[in-house]
């Protein structure tokens, strides 16, 4: 059977971008992303935060944390990451997303500032 993963984020960094080097090369370990959805419940309108933890890697990890900052709008393409480990003889899992793809969309100066870079694929 023929699989898919692919999650598509628009919305606004929670954090500023931190970096840290690795054996396997530079990367951002928790980029925090946000985004907000209004929906109604009980015939009132109510916002309905998401925040979801990116993890980027090489150039694209470098653009984000030189560009970026807490509050910055931005588009990351990616794919889906259980990470999974024990501590204190439970066990604990938490689904994440590796970025491959990143999209400025904020304004600096008037001008739309866009910028796309591509990210090693991540096994």
């Amino acid at each position: 059977m023929a699989s898919f993963n692919r999650v598509i984020l628009i919305g606004n960094l929670t954090r500023d971008v931190q970096l840290e080097k690795t054996p396997r090369g530079l990367r951002s370990p928790k980029s925090v992303f946000g985004s907000q959805r209004s929906g109604q419940k009980e015939r009132e309108w109510v916002d309905e935060p998401t925040f979801v933890d990116v993890i980027l890697w090489g150039r694209t990890a470098e653009i984000a944390a030189e560009y970026l900052s807490k509050g910055s709008p931005v588009m990351f393409e990616g794919r889906l990451k259980l990470d999974m480990w024990e501590k204190d003889g439970q066990k604990r899992s938490k689904m994440r997303v590796v970025a491959e793809r990143l999209q400025l969309l904020g304004t600096r100066g008037g001008q739309q500032r866009q910028r796309r870079t591509g990210a090693p694929h991540v096994g």
